[in-house]
C-alpha cells in the first residue's frame, strides 16, 4: 500500500520553461481532472481500449503510472499523496532520482500528452483517457490501425435496447440525486417511469456512488470562480448630423 504523506509541494513541478525543479524528489500530491466531456466518451486507464491503443502511444511507464492513479483515486476520490521513491520503484522505474530521472519524464511525459496537468503544487491526472486522436492514430501499427477501425464501427452500431435503458436510467438518477433526491427517492422514481425494479435499483446504486465521488472531489478541490469580466461603457449613440450653416443674407438694396 502507498504510504500517505502530508501535502508538500512535489520535486517534480515543472517550471514555465518545462523543467523540473532542482529539489530532490519528495512527495507527490494527486487529484482527480474532472472533465465532463472527456469523463463521459473517455475511457478508463485500465481498460482493454487503452492498454491496446494508447500504450504503443504512451509508453508503457506512463500507461502504467496512469493506471496506478486511477487505481487509487478510486480509493480516494479527494486526492491522494504518493512517496515518489516508493511509487517509482513500484513501477520499475525508481532505480535513480532527480530532475532527468525515468519517473520524472514519465510524469512529464504525462503531461505532455495532456492527461495530466499542474493546479499548483499538486499534479491533476484523468480519470478517463480521450479517444486516439488521429494523430497518434497514424503512430500505431497498420494492423492496430484495423483493429481501431472495427472498433469504432462496431461502437458506432445501435446498441441492445436493454443497454440503453441502463444507461438512460444511470443519467436519470444521477440528475436526480443532483438535484437533492437520495437514492431510494431517484430509485423510487425510476421504477414511477416505467423502468424494471431490478434495472432501477441497478442505476440508483450506480448513480450513488457516482454522485459520492463527484462530490468529494468538488469539496476537495474547489473552482475558484471566473473572475467578472470588466464593464464596458455602452457606446454613445452616433449624433445626428448637424445641417450646413445658412448662407449670410445678401445686404439689403440701397434706397
Amino acid at each position: 500500500m502507498t504510504t500517505l504523506l502530508p501535502v508538500d509541494p512535489p520535486a517534480l513541478r515543472l517550471h514555465a520553461n518545462g523543467d523540473p525543479p532542482r529539489s530532490s524528489p519528495g512527495r507527490l500530491c494527486v487529484e482527480p481532472w474532472l472533465d465532463p466531456v472527456i469523463d463521459e466518451i473517455g475511457h478508463d486507464p485500465r481498460s482493454a481500449y487503452v492498454e491496446t491503443f494508447w500504450l504503443p502511444v504512451l509508453g508503457p511507464s506512463t500507461t502504467w503510472l496512469l493506471r496506478r492513479f486511477a487505481s487509487h483515486l478510486d480509493d480516494a476520490p479527494a486526492g491522494v499523496e504518493f512517496e515518489v521513491q516508493d511509487l517509482a520503484r513500484r513501477l520499475g522505474i525508481g532505480e535513480r532520482s532527480g530532475p532527468n530521472s525515468p519517473f520524472s519524464r514519465t510524469v512529464k511525459r504525462c503531461v505532455d500528452f495532456q492527461m495530466a496537468e499542474w493546479h499548483g503544487s499538486s499534479l491533476a491526472v484523468r480519470l478517463h483517457l480521450p479517444p486516439l486522436a488521429r494523430r497518434h492514430l497514424h503512430r500505431l501499427p497498420e494492423t492496430l490501425q484495423e483493429e481501431h477501425q472495427v472498433l469504432m464501427e462496431s461502437a458506432a452500431a445501435p446498441l441492445p435496447l436493454s443497454e440503453r435503458l441502463r444507461i438512460h436510467g444511470r443519467r436519470l438518477a444521477l440528475s436526480l440525486l443532483d438535484y437533492g433526491d437520495d437514492q431510494t427517492a431517484a430509485e423510487t422514481q425510476l421504477v414511477r417511469w416505467g423502468f424494471h425494479p431490478a434495472m432501477a435499483a441497478e442505476c440508483a446504486a450506480f448513480a450513488g456512488l457516482e454522485h459520492a465521488r463527484r462530490e468529494a472531489a468538488r469539496l476537495a478541490h474547489p473552482t475558484r470562480p471566473l473572475a467578472a469580466p470588466p464593464r464596458l461603457r455602452p457606446p454613445m449613440a452616433p449624433m445626428a448630423p448637424t445641417a450646413p450653416p445658412a448662407p449670410p443674407a445678401p445686404p439689403a438694396p440701397a434706397s
